[in-house]
């Protein structure tokens, strides 16, 4: 028996990308759903499944913690949609080929046209692509479909229309629909659709069918790439045979001298080994082993890179270096077109080492890119390019030259290791030890993650490796600015600071590489023990300059705000004769203080409680109490109030008679019970005197 497997038998690109891009995440011991099946495929999903795969049916499904794959057939924008309102996080494998169709379908909807899918409505990818349409759209599968829409719609034909196909439909049907639709319709745009790799197959698999006496075809079930592959052969040859596993071998009488053996897309290349060698030893006579080529013998995902990067070289120029024209941008992919019929593709890690950097905002259609060639597929005309590898070849010339001139370059922070960071300047590695990182060996490694900074290089050693300095230039550039502040700086300048410590009696701040203090009696118009009542480290701050001594180098700042001087609002809002709600704050032996607003307290003499004689405040007055009182007297000199419930209580004609010489006593402000205490005595002689505001 002669065994023939057909050239493009296996894994196309889309689903061998998706297949590893769950592997990957697997590696990283990452928690994986995919949304449906990842593949047609029941051996490989349910070998995901032991190593703890979910299958998900909707962005709902998904747990915390998990990562949702979008599987190669794509789905529709709304999907998107939804998982980013869930917060759900997302690894897109949709096919490149898919994700074309559904940007073009996009694009033409917005502007107008109607959109013919060729395909199968129930298939997942032509689901996911009518979720792609902003507008009117139909599905057809064969010609018969086609004439029948263009009848039954009125003026269709006249109409501006696109037609697409599914990246699996049947090549023979798809030409037939061209060929009808451009008879009929003048205004219709045709996007050649079909995967490269899906009309390769088909094409292989209907001259194997038409040489050999049986055929096997190897995929799953309900895989829509193998039926057609099934369905291509069967046209030619009566003895084909599908088959999932090498163990339905067993149940085929195969007793023919040609055999020819095709797989679907989504046929892992583990089980067509599996079949060939099932046949090739238990199935006699046994005349000719298999006719398979040096570079099918090997396929693509089981290539070294370095073997990958030999292929690629022997089918393209000969030179590992190429230029792409950009087709296409997605948020984690770019699809360049590097000639020859091959397709190439640049994920976001290999165009850049910025994680910050957003690829649709950097990157636009028909942009020139100089890359590197890391895989490619000849049979899939694709390649996995990197353009981040290109410029480091580049950007190396430019390390070296910036050691011996010590110029200042910049970068990204990409990782945080033992010792120091990682940082990628034109996509070249960088260390910088921890000594050299910050401005300060206190100063945190983990607030530089993704950041850009400056640095110099100061030492390159062998292998391409170097080392490079932020702290220098941190140094440099704090003395600059203090030089700079020292010789402009005036009494009355305004800063916006970061406060950088904090001691018993003030603050210091940062004004911009010059540190200034901000004494206590300056961070608030209330009396406070400690600074940090008012502001922490850390905190940004607008400060003004009060005074300045350039010989010691030292500069007084304030904070507190002239306009929130408690006197300044109560001379703005308040009189004397106002009623206001004030409240308890301290008891003394001759009266109580209560609080008209923040930072400023009245006397109530024990005379000005009640109508009545009383022993002592507490007799009428708690604590924490809310009263109404009247100002009676106000000395902004002296910063006293004098308040009065009596006032309020008072017939008419008692407020008319004259007031004892004790009543008309004004009394000052005390800020605290302490210092209320101290008052007492004077207060019994009718003369309240009390500490000076502190703040004054």
């Amino acid at each position: 028996m002669k065994i023939t497997l057909a050239k493009t038998a296996g894994f196309c690109f889309g689903v061998d990308r998706a297949v590893n891009m769950v592997y990957e995440l697997l590696e990283k011991n990452e928690r994986v759903c995919t949304l449906g099946p990842i593949i047609h495929n029941p051996q490989l999903v349910e070998e995901l499944a032991q190593r703890g795969v979910r299958i998900v049916e909707s962005p709902e499904q998904v747990t915390e913690g998990e990562t949702l794959v979008i599987r190669s057939h794509g789905v529709a924008r709304s999907v998107y949609e939804r998982a980013e309102a869930l917060g759900v996080k997302l690894a897109d494998a949709t096919c490149p080929f898919v994700a074309k169709i559904h940007r073009i379908v996009r694009e033409k909807s917005l502007a107008g046209y109607i959109t013919v899918i060729a395909g199968d409505s129930n298939h997942q990818e032509v689901k996911g692509i009518i979720g792609n349409c902003f507008g009117e759209y139909y599905v057809v599968s064969s010609v018969e479909e086609l004439e029948k829409l263009l009848c039954e719609k009125e003026n269709f034909a006249q109409k501006n229309l696109i037609l697409v196909s599914q990246t699996t439909f049947n090549a023979e049907i798809w030409n037939n629909l061209q060929k009808n639709l451009k008879k009929v319709c003048t205004n219709a745009e045709i996007f050649d659709t079909i995967c490269n790799a899906t009309s390769m197959r088909q094409r292989e698999a209907d001259e194997l069918s038409r040489l050999n006496e049986a055929i096997i075809v190897v995929g799953g079930r309900h895989s829509s790439n193998t039926a057609k592959l099934f369905d291509v052969c069967r046209q030619n040859c009566p003895n084909t045979f599908l088959i999932e596993t090498a163990d339905e071998l067993a149940e085929l009488e195969l007793e023919f001298a040609t055999v020819g053996v095709v797989a679907g897309a989504s046929t892992p290349a583990g089980i067509i080994k599996e079949v060939i060698k099932t046949m090739s030893e238990n199935l006699q006579p046994v005349e000719e082993q298999m006719e398979v080529k040096e570079s099918v013998q090997k396929s693509f995902e089981e290539m070294t890179d370095e073997e990958a990067f030999e292929a690629s070289l022997s089918s393209l120029t000969g030179d590992q270096k190429v230029e792409g024209t950009v087709i296409a941008v997605n948020p984690t992919e770019i699809t360049v077109d590097i000639g020859r019929g091959v397709t190439g593709y640049i994920s976001a890690d290999e165009y850049s080492s910025d994680p910050t950097l957003k690829l649709m905002d950097e990157v636009k259609v028909n942009d020139k890119l100089n890359l590197i060639i890391m895989k490619i597929n000849d049979q899939e005309g694709t390649a996995m390019l990197s353009k981040r590898r290109y410029d480091a070849i580049a950007g190396w010339d430019n390390i070296v030259a910036a050691k011996e001139s010590g110029e200042i370059i910049t970068g990204f922070v990409k990782d945080i290791i033992k010792g120091g960071v990682v940082v990628y300047t034109n996509n070249v590695r960088v260390f910088i030890p921890a000594s050299q990182a910050t401005a300060s060996r206190n100063d945190s490694l983990e607030e530089l993650k993704g950041k850009e900074v400056s640095f110099r290089i100061i030492e390159i050693g062998r292998g391409r490796r170097a080392i490079g300095s932020i702290r220098s230039v941190l140094r440099e550039q704090r003395k600059a600015a203090e030089d700079k502040l020292w010789s402009e700086i005036a009494v009355g300048d305004r800063f916006t600071g970061t406060v950088k410590s904090l001691t018993g009696y003030g603050a210091f701040v940062d004004i911009g590489g010059v540190d200034g203090m901000v004494h206590i009696s300056e961070l608030s118009w209330s009396r406070i023990k400690n600074p940090s009542e008012v502001v922490l480290v850390g905190d940004t701050i607008e400060v003004y300059v009060k005074a300045i001594d350039t010989e010691k180098r030292k500069i007084s700042l304030g904070f507190k705000k002239p306009e929130d001087n408690p006197w300044v609002i109560f001379e703005n809002n308040y009189s004397v004769g106002d009623v206001v709600k004030v409240t308890v704050v301290s008891m003394t032996t001759y009266g109580a203080f209560a609080r008209i607003i923040p930072g400023i307290d009245g006397l109530i003499h024990i005379s000005q409680i009640a109508n009545k004689h009383i022993a002592k405040p507490q007799d009428e007055l708690t604590v924490g109490q809310e009263i109404d009182a009247k100002i009676t007297a106000v000395d902004f000199d002296k910063k006293r109030v004098s308040l009065s419930i009596r006032a309020l209580l008072e017939t008419e004609e008692e407020q008319a008679a004259p007031a004892d010489a004790e009543d008309e006593i004004v009394y000052e402000t005390a800020e605290t019970p302490a210092e209320a205490e101290e008052v007492t005595e004077a207060a019994e002689v009718a003369e309240v005197e009390t500490v000076a505001d502190d703040n004054e």
